[in-house]
């Protein structure tokens, strides 16, 4: 889902600047040459992530020549072959990789992983961890929703996603019927609205629909005997 929310950010981003350079720079040919040369950063970070995160999570059970051939036939499929070389370290029980573009070169290795490791792995990613998350409106800061969101997400992209989450909340076919049903567009409907499958989507939990007052706890004196 992260992956997946990068690379839609990637894509606003690339929509935000195809609007705004036209308007900040006179020259045409100039912007153009700037927003072709962030589409390229841009796309070049995509394949660096795409490309560690391939590493990273390669199956590589052994250093077997049908399992590095696998790995060959995975990576030539996404490269191109005669791109990609691959050199095992038995003792490291590691295996070196190469891709040689025409513009860049990716380096990575990929360890090998026991039985217990991948299944461990993908227990961890079925099963991740949340934390508190906490939310109120600027105009009432003592009413709080509490929600949840993945220990490995900060709160600030946290909220971010919350606000992508509700953007397409009230522009889906739901959203927009209760909008013609004069629902207010507000927080308070959309988070008591939006499905739980959708919140989840984005990596967030909904503990309550309802907001809860702040209490305040007062400091009891201990009693003396």
């Amino acid at each position: 889902m992260a992956k997946k929310q990068n690379a839609k950010n990637d894509v606003q981003l690339l929509e935000l600047l195809k609007a705004v350079l036209p308007k900040a720079v006179p020259d045409q040919k100039l912007a153009a040459k700037i927003f072709t040369a962030c589409e390229q950063e841009i796309n070049a970070k995509t394949r660096i992530g795409s490309f560690e995160k391939f590493c990273q999570g390669c199956d590589l059970p052994d250093l077997k020549p049908e399992s590095v051939a696998e790995v060959q036939r995975q990576l030539d499929t996404s490269f191109g072959k005669g791109k990609v070389s691959l050199l095992p370290h038995p003792h490291k029980k590691a295996m070196s990789v190469e891709v040689v573009l025409p513009d860049e070169i990716f380096e990575g290795v990929i360890r090998v992983k026991s039985a217990e490791e991948t299944n461990g792995e993908q227990e961890e990613e079925m099963k991740p961890k949340f934390a508190p998350f906490p939310i109120a409106l600027p105009g009432d800061p003592e009413l709080i929703w509490m929600l949840a969101r993945p220990e490995n997400k900060s709160t600030e992209e946290s909220a971010i996603a919350l606000a992508q989450t509700e953007e397409e909340f009230w522009e889906s076919k739901t959203g927009q019927k209760l909008l013609r049903d004069r629902v207010e567009r507000s927080f308070p409907e959309f988070i008591a609205r939006a499905p739980g499958k959708m919140l989840a989507e984005a990596g967030l939990r909904r503990h309550y629909k309802e907001p809860e007052p702040v209490k305040l706890l007062k400091v009891l004196k201990s009693r003396r005997k």
